[in-house]
């Protein structure tokens, strides 16, 4: 290996482009040579600065440069040093040279031979090792080939076999687990070779019928919190196989865990991250709690959900178990997907394989940090999205997931968010694609962000709909200002707009064109709780506030759009304050089951809600069109926003519908759109798909903080 000791510096900034740094101290030079083996040629001086430590050359390459070889740089007192990669890897130039269409890299097992390969452009030499023990491994040399992969073929049966890649750069050997590793060993010290044919679990289950993505009802979870309680009735409490067991039930005997997301009547099952990540020890998973927004390898399902992380094959199957049956319940699954930074940039295998390309750099050439975590990751370039698309479409094809929630997802690029629509689209139909579209201040043009102002550019993705939250709900981020569930009564008509969906109903400028794109939610794992921040923010008595809390959530579930839970938000589930409770104890994050067993009643109501939202099509329009076409709003005192929907017989069982919110404390009378035979099948009291009782008239008394839903056949 080329050995120097560097006396200045040298940077390959663009293809055709070396920035060399003298320090003053050393002097300056008229004249430089690129060497590369025996040959030899004068680089063309450009331009000259003089920086505060150093005297900066910005010379013109004559010759086109090969990444992969070995360069050296000369100036006119015969001093050497190495052309180092520099920040070439950021030029477009580059993506258009180094772009790899295919879909092999990482280790392919077969029984006869393993193929290793890594994309790393700027490598000049590579190595798969493979371990035998920590202190016991053998090297193996890998071979250059096109757009900067290098591949081995290694004979032989090589299922289970650890190991990790080596590369030298800038003359420096650096070891890294493979991105695109399938499993790890425990703690992700190393990639592991799977067969994957030994990881078959059958998912062939008939899903319901799902026509639009406002058909689902989506119900986010945390998997270690849905039965880790001591009451939940789980045998395998905290990991996958606890989301697999059937019946289990609470002290009470009232059921808890799978089969009660079944009886709620969810659609979809949000699961927070899955993938492997840093913050919990595998081997002592419940010394520590993480939500897993740090993510370390992005197709490994984490170990600490698993009875074995030992075994890097009982992670993937107990992950792919607990998938089949959830999809054999009926439920389908979201996961949540953390594409917009890494743990942590410099002991990445992103930033050791190609340093830095993954990341985006701001104008001083330092690591940007929209996400607030240290690092962002580029995917507007090319081989980036090929890792985030790859990723997708491995979960979507090899565990049979039903869609994707993108945290932070206006870090990621329009383009990038539009081509895994595309991708998804081409193996399955009506895969959710959801994300945070918060505008976060990072290095990418304001125009392909993947923002809330952006959805027109993102028509098929739908968005977290923050506007729906603070309107229902009141401020996120002040705990005293109230939305309209919690009394306010002076943005009536803003309201009435929530409840379209977000579209171009009473105005041209809105948040969204398309149902599809709202997600309505009052409450997720971030922030307070709906019930803390009512807590916090009410000196009503607690009968009413619990009124307050369940209009907030009938109001989300009857919106047109797509309607979010967080769990046990229909129980009124508390984090005892806790605005960020990421890395909290399991007692304040676990969903208490001796809670749920006590208000029975408020969650037969808010089945009762999911039923008829389910029942009738009207509730869940996949258009604007159909939306402006048989919706509309008519006058109620201020305390009321009432909708109707009118000649909807053809998507459901009612050929009319009145829906009635209420904030106010004292009962109101209404003025109904029409008089005639009325049916009731919600009040303050119940909510069912059957009528529940039935008047005649043109108007209605209503009880204070209630919602009500009225229908003609």
């Amino acid at each position: 290996m080329l050995s120097i000791q560097r006396t200045f510096e040298a940077y390959l900034d663009e293809m055709d482009k070396i920035t060399v740094l003298l320090p003053h101290a050393y002097g300056t030079s008229s004249v430089f040579h690129l060497k590369q083996g025996a040959n030899e040629w004068e680089l063309a001086i450009n331009c000259v600065t003089s920086l505060p430590h150093v005297t900066k050359y910005e010379c013109k390459v004559s010759e086109p440069i090969t990444l992969s070889n070995c360069y050296i740089i000369r100036d006119e007192r015969k001093a050497e040093t190495d052309l180092q990669m520099g920040a070439v890897i950021r030029t477009e130039k580059f993506d258009e040279l180094y772009m790899y269409e295919g879909r092999d890299l990482g280790a392919s097992y077969s029984y006869i031979q393993t193929v290793f390969k890594v994309w790393a452009p700027t490598a000049t030499k590579a190595k798969v090792r493979i371990y035998e023990s920590e202190t016991v491994y053998k090297d193996y040399e890998m071979e250059g080939q096109e757009k900067g992969v290098w591949s081995y073929e290694l004979t032989g049966d090589w299922d289970g076999a650890k190991y990790t890649f080596l590369v030298c750069i800038n003359l420096i050997w650096r070891e890294a687990v493979d991105p695109y590793a399938k499993s790890v060993t425990v703690n992700g010290t190393y990639g592991i070779v799977v067969n994957l044919a030994k990881t078959y679990v059958q998912d062939e289950e008939p899903l319901p019928l799902m026509t639009s993505m406002t058909d689902a009802v989506i119900y986010e979870a945390h998997i270690r919190d849905m039965t880790v309680h001591p009451h939940s009735g789980a045998m395998y409490k905290g990991k996958y196989l606890g989301l697999t067991e059937e019946g289990t039930t609470g002290e009470r005997g009232t059921v808890t865990g799978l089969s009660y997301i079944k009886e709620l009547g969810v659609t979809h099952l949000e699961l927070l991250p899955i993938h492997h990540y840093a913050g919990v020890d595998e081997e002592q998973p419940f010394a520590t709690y993480n939500w897993g927004y740090n993510p370390l390898f992005y197709n490994v399902p984490n170990g600490s959900y698993a009875t074995n992380p030992l075994d890097p094959y009982n992670r993937i199957v107990e992950c792919k178990q607990m998938i089949q049956a959830l999809h054999r319940n009926g439920l389908r699954v979201i996961i949540d997907v953390v594409y917009n930074h890494v743990y942590e940039r410099e002991t990445s295998s992103f930033e050791k394989l190609v340093p830095g390309y993954y990341f985006r750099h701001d104008e001083n050439g330092m690591p940007s940090n929209g996400t607030g975590v240290g690092n962002d990751i580029a995917s507007e370039r090319k081989m980036v999205q090929r890792f985030i698309v790859d990723s997708v479409l491995y979960w979507l094809t090899e565990y049979k997931v039903d869609g994707f929630r993108f945290d932070l997802m206006g870090i990621l690029d329009v383009e990038t968010m539009n081509e895994i629509r595309q991708k998804v689209n081409e193996v399955k139909e009506h895969v959710i694609l959801l994300g945070e579209g918060w505008n976060l201040q990072t290095p990418l043009a304001a125009d392909q962000k993947a923002t809330l102002q952006n959805a027109a550019k993102l028509p098929c993705i739908a968005q977290f709909n923050d506007q729906f939250r603070d309107g229902i709900k009141g401020s996120t981020f002040d705990v005293q200002k109230c939305g309209y569930a919690l009394g306010e009564t002076t943005n009536k008509e803003h309201i009435q707009y929530l409840l379209t969906g977000s579209i171009p109903y009473f105005k041209q400028k809105s948040l969204f064109i398309e149902p599809v794109q709202s997600i309505n939610y009052v409450e997720c794992h971030d922030n307070m709780t709906m019930w803390d921040k009512i807590i916090g923010s009410s000196k009503e008595e607690e009968h009413m506030q619990k009124r307050r809390h369940r209009l907030a959530t009938t109001m989300t579930l009857l919106a047109q759009g797509i309607p979010f839970l967080h769990a046990g938000q229909e129980f009124y589930r508390t984090k005892q304050g806790n605005e960020n409770s990421y890395n909290a104890p399991d007692c304040i994050n676990q969903m208490d089951w001796d809670q749920k067993e006590r208000e029975e009643e408020t969650i037969s109501y808010i089945k009762g809600i999911i039923r008829i939202r389910k029942s009738h099509g009207a509730f869940r329009f996949a258009s604007s069109e159909l939306i402006k076409r048989h919706m509309s709003f008519f006058n109620t005192a201020p305390s009321v926003i009432a909708y109707y929907l009118q000649d909807v017989q053809q998507f459901g069982p009612w050929k009319e519908i009145v829906v009635l919110f209420h904030n106010g404390i004292e009962e109101q009378t209404v003025s109904l759109p029409k008089g005639g035979t009325w049916h009731v099948l919600a009040n303050d009291g119940k909510a069912h798909e059957s009528v529940i009782s039935s008047f005649e008239g043109e108007t209605i008394t209503i009880a204070p903080i209630s919602t009500y839903i009225l229908t003609k056949l």
